[in-house]
């Protein structure tokens, strides 16, 4: 009898994330229907014994180990060629899931053909009344590139008191957890690589959307984030991969007449986003981390421009507010006063 594959793949990636094992897996074993959906731990060369426990104690988690850190984008890309399902859910390792969260993401997608990816709304693990950062109720980037979300623009978090509970079409879904067609994702071409960690989702995103498909977020649909679990806000690393990928992804996927007055205009409001981080709590390798992060942007531009836009399919035009101006000149922390 020939086994037929499920149609969802949940593929969590994980580095030396041991811990968050322990913590967060058991909840996606639980809430995840087996008939539904089948459950993968892809490792990234962990040396914390990630492989050797899972195998040890979840008999129903399937394990693909590398013998190297390709990172978050490398390591999914990799996985899939080995994976067959309709749907992928890529899955951070430090998430907790909560009864019924696959479902209505599953159906949501059945129900709607030109829906090529969506999120859950996603909440803070540390305070469960609040939005997360990664992802919030459904992610948006303005005129400059910037992201933000439905519960979360720069730092600020909004309190979930319902208030976006619909579904909502966005611009980009969480790659903290993203569900996505799995032939939509093969023929995108997968996450980009050069991203290495960061704001590759957003770039899948716009992707897909020149390809003709939609992203959205599935409130009903709930998991709580824990956040940091690779590299945490006070990584330098983290700056430097914020900075460097949002410029890429703008540079190969927006017109390029647009780039000749974005490019600049992001370097002015950024000058001032390095000096916050010199006088504020924040030390001078964020200072530094985005300045290193232009001059690779800079160095990687002509190659960019000649060999990464080719999916460009469809024009998306983008809103005209300019969320800096909005957040610090106009204190609009809401995405409701936008």
């Amino acid at each position: 009898m020939i086994k037929k594959n499920k149609k969802i793949s949940i593929i969590i990636l994980n580095y030396n994330g041991k811990n968050l094992l322990k913590k967060f897996l058991p909840s996606v074993v639980k809430y995840s229907d087996p008939e539904l959906s089948s459950i993968y731990v892809v490792d990234n060369n962990s040396k914390d014994g990630s492989v050797e426990y899972i195998n040890d104690r979840f008999d129903s988690v399937k394990t693909v180990s590398y013998k190297k850190n390709y990172g978050y984008a490398g390591g999914y890309n990799k996985c899939i060629s080995n994976i067959n399902s309709d749907y992928y859910v890529f899955l951070n390792n430090d998430i907790e899931v909560t009864e019924n969260w696959l479902k209505p993401m599953f159906d949501a997608l059945e129900s709607n053909s030109n829906m090529g990816a969506c999120q859950p709304k996603i909440l803070s693990y540390n305070d469960k009344k609040y939005f997360e950062y990664a992802g919030a109720a459904g992610g948006f980037i303005d005129f400059l590139g910037y992201p933000y979300c439905r519960g979360r623009i720069f730092d600020f978090l909004e309190k979930d008191e319902g208030q976006y509970d619909n579904i909502i079409k966005t611009f980009w879904s969480s790659g903290a957890c993203l569900m996505i067609r799995s032939k939509i994702f093969k023929n995108s071409g997968g996450f980009d690589e050069n991203f290495f960690a960061h704001m590759e989702e957003i770039d899948l995103c716009w992707r897909i959307s020149k390809m003709g498909y939609d992203n959205y977020c599935i409130p009903s649909s709930k998991i709580y984030h824990l956040g940091g679990g690779t590299l945490n806000n006070q990584n330098p690393k983290k700056t430097y991969l914020n900075f460097r990928n949002n410029l890429i992804m703008l540079a190969k996927n927006d017109k390029i007449l647009s780039l000749t007055y974005k490019i600049p205009f992001r370097l002015f409001f950024d000058f001032f986003a390095s000096f916050k981080f010199l006088i504020g709590k924040k030390s001078f390798k964020h200072f530094f981390a985005i300045y290193k992060a232009y001059l690779n942007f800079l160095i990687l531009l002509p190659k960019i421009l000649l060999f990464s836009r080719k999916y460009n399919l469809k024009k998306i035009n983008l809103t005209y507010k300019i969320i800096p101006l909005e957040y610090f000149l106009k204190g609009n922390k809401r995405f409701s006063e936008l």
